[in-house]
């Protein structure tokens, strides 16, 4: 270690190089640094590097060892801190400390920072700075757009969507003083330089952010739709109590039965409408702020939960709800994403004009371009624990550290509620929220943001991976790549996935529950409990095979997957409970699925708990057709008695028959019992079956480790329930908590797989 008597004051002069690894880029991380050595009479440097940032330290030995505590314990509070390394240098007598040159000359990375929610400061500024009086773009080194105005690294203005407006005088000055809250906050603006916005309506334009707001507010109040421009693409807005307002927002969105989101004014608003405990409102009040699925206290209009008795809320993040708010006499609008259908969010000012023309009663664009769309994050809490539904705004592009290098591989994801990860060095980046790929528009969008990933991310393939689906698009994109290719069984990527989060390499016990995944023998697996580790894995049991009438059909009608588990049980005596239950379906139609069961017809087997939800949930006749994605197990679960804590009888030997269990909910039916008892008892069958089965594999094997994963395990009676017994039980268990558990989560499970075997793979 350099060290040198100070003759002056007889200290020993120490000499350090900090190297930080993690998110410490865009959230005021140099400032900090800069203030911080200021305050310890240290001398030196900090700078960005592509790959970290480094900090040169000399002075007092005490005042650095209280810079470096300091440093961990009060870090801004968007940066994240993976690794500190500490190396000692000969001392260089510096005079001072600076921001020095940012240093990209390799193509290592640092992170990109998520979007971060608007501040308390800069919402303080907001009422006092004049050139930012209720400036609706407000934003400083702890706050604002980063991932979705980004176009390359380094992370300058240069490089983003804000190089087209220049600084005035004032916000040059704050962004070039270090001791400034917003030095080197590459979106920096005010009214005099900033972007803006304009409203459209009535073939009118307001410019004037104090009329927009008035306006907006009275649309808002009496009933009409606006669509609006926000952080990572355009949402459609309305009065959250009017119900005629909200049924017109959904017909004029194609959707049907999904919930609507709703923001709140504020927490204390929320908490008169939504259930919330510490852990939610923890969540809901961080700068990610997502969507929080809440139980309801007090209704909304019928059509905005239509149905349900949660409530998906969230509060403002942007400059903009807070100023809509403060005027609005409204505690909570509608806000949902500006797409159609199944499409993706819009994000360009001329697309949006066009097709919300004949939607939204008004429209507002800003002139700020969006890059990178991203939705709103959704999540929900279970058992004190933050699990994502769908990981977009906020989250992304922030990455999962690995025990691997992930160098060059690029995970394709699966078809549904797709993501696509991309691997550098021991990180696995994994992008936002894509959706549906059999939509042409997603499909594009999917293309679109894997270009963005390699630009941005320094980013080239030599190895994918992907589902073994043969007719997955993602499976199709790969193979147009011309690189070499690893299909992954899409269970096994989804338990490796959680190994990932949680760093396990190891044998686990892998539960993997969902609706549709391609299996070793082509039929359609589901209800899966494995022996894996992250190279292999061992299929040990699974829910029994069972006809799928019409293929993909039955996840619209889940009244055919109950005819189908009804002829399995009961044969020819089916028409007649189907002639009891099914008041709504034709009996010719129900004749045509039993002839093509028959027949084996288009049919293909599946294990999937998936369909046996669609199956409880259309004998019940809480849904017989779903209007969305997944309806009839979230209407099953949402009806819920749970008071009830008895079950129906089960049977397990090579493979999970629940025969037994169908026919004693047709008998409960029979009997007049109550759906929402029936349901109680299935969800507490399931969670026995499960229990059975582990426990047996933990006795064979000694594995006491357990991975819950698949989309079964969004229902939050099941994952609560599940996991609380198997920890009373003993069990180590691990549920996903970064990623979603659902097919969002499937690409880092290819990646981390990929990463383990490619050193076998002859290429």
């Amino acid at each position: 270690m350099g060290i040198k008597e100070n003759k002056n004051d007889e200290i020993y002069l120490h000499s350090i190089l900090i190297i930080i690894n993690g998110l410490v880029q865009g959230v005021g991380f140099r400032p900090f640094i800069y203030k911080l050595a200021h305050s310890y009479g240290l001398k030196g440097w900090v700078k960005n590097t592509t790959g970290n940032v480094l900090i040169r330290l000399e002075g007092n030995k005490n005042n650095i060892d209280k810079f470096i505590v300091s440093l961990k314990l009060n870090s801004p509070k968007a940066s994240i801190i993976n690794e500190i390394k500490i190396e000692n240098k000969i001392i260089e007598h510096f005079t001072d400390f600076s921001i020095i040159k940012s240093d990209y000359t390799n193509e290592n990375i640092t992170q990109v920072c998520p979007d971060i929610a608007v501040c308390d400061e800069c919402l303080e500024d907001m009422e006092s700075q004049l050139h930012r009086h209720e400036y609706l773009f407000i934003n400083c080194t702890n706050c604002g757009p980063r991932f979705t105005i980004i176009e390359n690294l380094p992370y300058d203005r240069e490089q983003t969507t804000m190089k087209k407006f220049k600084m005035c005088d004032i916000c040059k000055s704050e962004y070039e003083n270090p001791f400034d809250r917003r030095f080197h906050a590459q979106p920096v603006a005010c009214i005099n330089c900033g972007p803006s916005y304009t409203l459209y309506t009535n073939n009118k334009e307001i410019n004037e952010s104090k009329l927009i707001i008035k306006k907006c507010c009275e649309l808002l109040e009496n009933g009409y739709i606006i669509a609006i421009k926000g952080l990572g693409g355009f949402h459609l807005a309305c009065n959250a109590f009017d119900e005629e307002a909200v049924k017109r927002l959904r017909n004029s969105k194609m959707r049907d039965g999904k919930p609507f989101a709703a923001m709140f004014s504020s927490v204390e608003i929320l908490n008169e409408y939504a259930y919330l405990s510490t852990h939610e409102i923890e969540l809901l009040t961080s700068w990610r702020r997502p969507i929080l699925i809440l139980q309801a206290k007090k209704a909304l209009a019928d059509s905005v939960s239509n149905g349900f008795s949660t409530i998906g809320a969230m509060l403002p993040y942007l400059p903009f709800h807070y100023a809509l708010f403060k005027k609005l006499k409204l505690p909570a609008i509608v806000l949902t994403s500006g797409n159609i259908s199944d499409e993706p969010i819009i994000i360009e000012n001329e697309k949006a004009i066009v097709t919300f023309n004949n939607i939204a009663d008004a429209i507002l664009i800003n002139n700020r371009d969006i890059i990178n769309r991203t939705d709103d994050s959704v999540c929900f809490v279970v058992n004190k624990k933050q699990r994502i539904i769908r990981r977009s705004r906020g989250f992304v592009p922030e990455p999962i550290y690995l025990k691997y290098n992930t160098e060059g591989i690029f995970a394709a994801g699966a078809e549904l509620i797709n993501t696509f990860a991309i691997g550098k060095q021991n990180q696995a980046i994994i992008s936002q929220h894509i959706g549906d790929l059999k939509n042409y528009e997603t499909y594009k969008f999917y293309e679109e943001s894997f270009m963005r990933f390699k630009k941005l991310f320094r980013f080239e393939p030599n190895i994918a991976a992907c589902d073994m689906h043969p007719d997955y698009l993602s499976t199709k994109f790969v193979h147009e790549l011309k690189i070499p290719i690893i299909q992954i069984q899409h269970h096994h990527a989804h338990v490796a996935a959680v190994m990932a989060e949680y760093n396990l390499d190891e044998k686990v016990i892998g539960i993997a529950l969902d609706g549709t995944g391609y299996g070793d023998d082509g039929n359609i697996w589901g209800g899966e409990f494995f022996i894996c580790d992250l190279e292999n894995y061992k299929r040990i049991t699974h829910f029994d095979y069972v006809p799928m009438p019409g293929g993909d059909a039955v996840i619209n009608e889940p009244w055919r997957m109950a005819v189908s588990y009804l002829y399995k049980i009961f044969g020819e005596n089916t028409y007649d409970i189907t002639r009891q239950i099914f008041k709504k379906i034709e009996n010719k139609k129900i004749e045509i699925i039993i002839n093509a069961i028959k027949k084996k017809i288009n049919c293909p087997f599946t294990s999937s708990l998936g369909r046996l939800f669609d199956t409880v949930a259309a004998i019940t006749g809480i849904c017989t057709v779903s209007s969305f994605h997944a309806e009839a197990p979230m209407r099953l679960e949402n009806c819920i008695n749970k008071n009830i804590n008895d079950q129906y009888p089960f049977e397990i030997n090579d493979t999970i028959n629940i025969n037994t269990m169908i026919n004693s909910i047709i008998k409960d039916i029979k009997n007049n019992i109550h759906p929402s008892i029936i349901s109680a008892r299935f969800h507490n069958t399931i969670i026995s079956v499960i229990f059975a089965v582990v426990n047996q594999i933990r006795f064979e094997t000694g594995i006491h480790k357990i991975i819950l994963s698949g989309g079964s395990f969004q229902n939050r009676y099941l994952l609560e329930k599940t996991e609380k017994k198997l920890l009373d039980e003993g069990f180590k268990v691990y549920i996903p908590e970064k990623i979603p558990v659902n097919d969002g989560g499937i690409s880092l499970g290819q990646l981390i797989i990929t990463a383990k075997r490619r050193n076998k793979i002859c290429v």
